[in-house]
Parts: C-alpha cells; structure tokens; sequence
C-alpha cells in the first residue's frame, strides 16, 4: 500500500520538473495545497507544450489510486484531479485535455468528480 509519506516522493521521481516548485512552497505540510500548485505546474506544462511528465505522472496517479491507503486515494482524486479540473478550467484551459492522459482508474475518479458538479449545480 502507498502511504501519505510516498506521495510527494513519487510524484517528484516521475515529474523532476516540479521540484523546484515544491522547495520553494511554505505549504509542504499541507498536501491539498501542494496538489494545487501542482496543478497550476501541470497546466504551465501544458501551455507550454512540454507534457513528456504527463505519461509517467499519470502512471503513479493510477497506483495512487488502486494501491494507496484511503487518504492517499482521496488527495489523488480530490486533492490532485479536482484541483486540475479547477485550475484549469478557471484559466481557460480545458482540463479534459488531461483526462487523455490518466489510466483507468483514475479515468473513472475523473468522471465520477463531473459527474458530482453537474449533480448539484
């Protein structure tokens, strides 16, 4: 099972790129936080057309969500996916984009998130 201190290791060993961004945040205690800023990190990669991390970052997103504890699923989907479905979407950018990428899993936590809005709105 991957638990809340393999998080941020995992995702830093598939997307280096972000590293630079979490050592500058004050909010390292504060996972939901750093899963916004990844994903405002993610739609700048996007924007610039530089989405080689996406593939293998979308890879440990789906073991976060088969193989992680219950706390390491919910960040995965409303901590990460939910905040790139925000972020993006706030910014013009249409976050189904990222949808291609996501496995199956993760897929379906995705559409379950759209599902959920367009339910209460």
């Amino acid at each position: 099972m991957i638990t809340d201190e393999q998080v941020i290791p995992s995702i830093l060993s598939v997307c280096p790129s972000f590293l630079c961004v979490y050592e500058a945040s004050d909010d390292k205690e504060l996972p939901y936080c750093i899963m916004g800023e990844l994903a405002h990190h993610l739609m700048g990669l996007q924007l610039r057309k530089e989405t080689g991390e996406f593939e293998p970052l979308c890879e440990v997103i789906e073991r976060f969500h088969v193989d992680g504890v219950p706390t390491v699923r919910e960040l995965a989907t409303i901590g990460l996916l939910e905040s790139i479905q925000n972020v993006w979407g706030n910014n013009s950018l249409d976050p189904e984009i990222f949808r291609f990428y996501l496995l199956p899993e993760s897929q379906n936590r995705w559409d379950e998130l759209n599902d959920f809005w367009k339910r209460i709105r």
